[in-house]
């Protein structure tokens, strides 16, 4: 009998297991000690993530909090995934892409018409993914922050400029969330085909939870 090889590593049973389409929202609680595994599987594929507290929904991802306390930009194995109360939400246990960006933002109708000319107006766009799944719970487009791009690679350079560039993920490569409270996880599968940043194809990404 054949191995799935996504599954290697993970520890006790699997919860939920599914295929994100491309360019797709997608929602899911995950329990305190549970753990997500993202899996790139056709590689070069930015994953847009927020975090929001399932027992006070006012709690949610905070870039600034995150990136405070770790020092650092990028997100790799080991960064602790803060609220805006500071508080532990999950943590990167586990990562075979070597860091994770958490500036780069989520694409939007508006921005693509900014930098890519007004016929890419209606092109969706994460943030309408962010949108639709959010709608589900209540949330609207106030509580869209600056998220997590899984696997999605921007550089910053000497001078401080930066740009989203080709990824450096490849077919099966995955990262490794545990939580460290009651979260309610919404992905955006990016939709960009204006930039490296899907190899200009967006493709599926699947999404485990084990317990």
């Amino acid at each position: 009998m054949s191995v799935d090889p996504h599954l290697a590593g993970l520890s006790g049973s699997i919860v939920h297991d599914c295929i994100v389409p491309a360019r797709a929202p997608w929602l899911y609680p995950v329990a305190a000690g549970q753990t997500l595994r993202i899996v790139d599987l056709e590689g070069n594929q930015a994953v847009d993530f927020l975090l929001y507290s399932t027992e006070d929904d006012a709690e949610r991802y905070s870039a600034q909090d995150t990136v405070a306390a770790q020092g650092n930009l990028f997100l790799r194995q080991g960064t602790v995934l803060r609220s805006n109360e500071g508080r532990a939400m999950m943590t990167i246990a586990a990562t075979s892409v070597e860091y994770h960006d958490t500036i780069g933002g989520a694409c939007s109708c508006e921005s693509n018409t900014l930098r890519y000319g007004h016929h890419t107006k209606s092109e969706h766009a994460c943030v309408e993914n962010f949108l639709e799944a959010n709608l589900r719970e209540g949330r609207g487009k106030r509580d869209i922050v600056p998220n997590i791009n899984f696997f999605m690679n921007v550089p910053v350079e000497a001078d401080g400029a930066l740009g989203i560039v080709d990824g450096i993920s490849a077919p099966g490569l995955m990262v490794d969330l545990h939580a460290e409270m009651d979260v309610t996880v919404v992905v955006s599968n990016c939709p960009q085909i204006n930039n490296p940043c899907n190899g200009f194809n967006p493709t599926p990404v699947r999404m485990i939870v084990a317990a």
